[in-house]
């Protein structure tokens, strides 16, 4: 496969998909392909169902009807909301850095040359080093979300879907989180998908973006999407799981 191959390689696609609980709905039915090196932008009202959709598109939700096909070997990494993460992880912030980077081993235990290698990069290039042997519950919020960008970072997956990775940082540093996430994408041909608010940052660095909304769901480029007002400026109430 030559590089215009793999950069056009198709790793996820939505065919007729409904995602929802219990059976019930959320959305309507959506059709999409995520293909590598892309970096999506999902945006959508409070409880529309973001959440829900990222879940189902990685196979930790059911389908509600349609399907989501997944080509074999594509590597997969979820960076879920803040609030689901902290009381899982009693460690210091290498390990969770770390946690993943080698599936089906122990993140405790001794590595090598090259695994460290790309724990430090990562931490680095986060922004993090300095925290390495910090416990992760003591950070600030927004050293937490950094934190989290670097093990993406760190995974080396082929997708990396993102639910609201930037919202407890200041306005610089959310920036800068993003110019991350755009370098990851052009150096390691990692396709994105990041769940958020930030419309103007999606509109900077986004190839594709994804509107959700109950009565309708778009997709297209920034410029075409972004350019009328959009149906999920109304409140909407928050539904539980945080989607």
């Amino acid at each position: 496969m030559n590089a215009t191959e793999r950069s056009e390689a198709i790793l996820v696609s939505c065919e007729a998909l409904v995602v929802g609980r219990a059976g019930r709905a959320l959305l309507p039915p959506l059709d999409l392909t995520i293909r590598r090196g892309e970096l999506w932008g999902v945006l959508g009202r409070n409880g529309a169902g973001k959440t829900t959709w990222a879940r189902t598109l990685l196979g930790l939700e059911r389908a509600v009807a349609g399907r989501v096909t997944i080509p074999p070997g594509v590597r997969r990494t979820y960076l879920a909301q803040q609030r689901e993460l902290d009381a899982a992880y009693p460690l210091r912030v290498r390990d969770v850095v770390g946690f993943g980077l080698e599936r089906g081993t122990s993140f405790l235990r001794r590595r090598g040359l090259e695994h460290r290698e790309r724990l430090e990069r990562a931490l680095e290039e986060a922004g993090v080093g300095a925290l390495a042997d910090r416990p992760f519950r003591e950070l600030s919020e927004g050293q937490k979300q950094r934190v989290l960008l670097a093990r993406v970072h760190a995974a080396q997956a082929d997708l990396a879907v993102l639910d609201e990775p930037t919202s407890a940082m200041d306005a610089t540093v959310e920036r800068e989180a993003w110019a991350l996430l755009a370098r990851l994408r052009r150096e390691l041909g990692l396709a994105l998908v990041v769940i958020t608010h930030a419309h103007a940052l999606v509109r900077a660095h986004a190839d594709r973006v994804l509107v959700l909304d109950a009565q309708s769901v778009v997709s297209g480029t920034p410029e075409a999407v972004l350019a009328a007002r959009s149906p999920f400026d109304a409140p909407a109430p928050e539904e539980s799981h945080g989607v």
